[in-house]
């Protein structure tokens, strides 16, 4: 949502969800549901000084920073995406990403590749 723009924020959703049920076949708020599902990452790091020293230290998401972060991340990245309009691209990442796929999925994977590299740092959580 730009400047409160609140009423068509929701009217690109569900025209989003209509243009999902067209192309799929099936439920689009399943489809939506299930795609966030693939998105919302379980641990993330946070910067921590220890010492005069910065450590990446992995720590578990809280199930409402979840869901946050899942929908913050679809959003941002269907923004990047080469369809026309919003509602396309909205379309279009969440059936990749409920398939999978698509770069919302891959920054969970990321997060979730980093927070294990750094697993050694995790005694220093608070």
């Amino acid at each position: 949502m730009y400047d409160g723009k609140k009423s068509t924020a929701y009217s690109i959703f569900y025209n989003a969800v209509d243009i999902v049920e067209k192309k799929i076949n099936e439920s689009g708020l399943d489809t939506w549901k299930k795609a966030l599902n693939n998105v919302m990452p379980a641990v993330e790091v946070k910067s921590r000084r220890v010492g005069g020293a910065n450590f990446q230290v992995p720590t578990e998401v809280r199930p409402e920073r979840k869901i946050a972060l899942g929908m913050k991340w679809l959003i941002s990245y269907a923004r990047r995406r080469g369809e026309k309009t919003m509602m396309e691209k909205l379309a279009g990442e969440i059936i990749s990403a409920s398939k999978g796929e698509g770069a919302a999925v891959k920054k969970k994977e990321d997060t979730h590749k980093m927070a294990e590299a750094n697993k050694a740092f995790s005694h220093f959580r608070f």
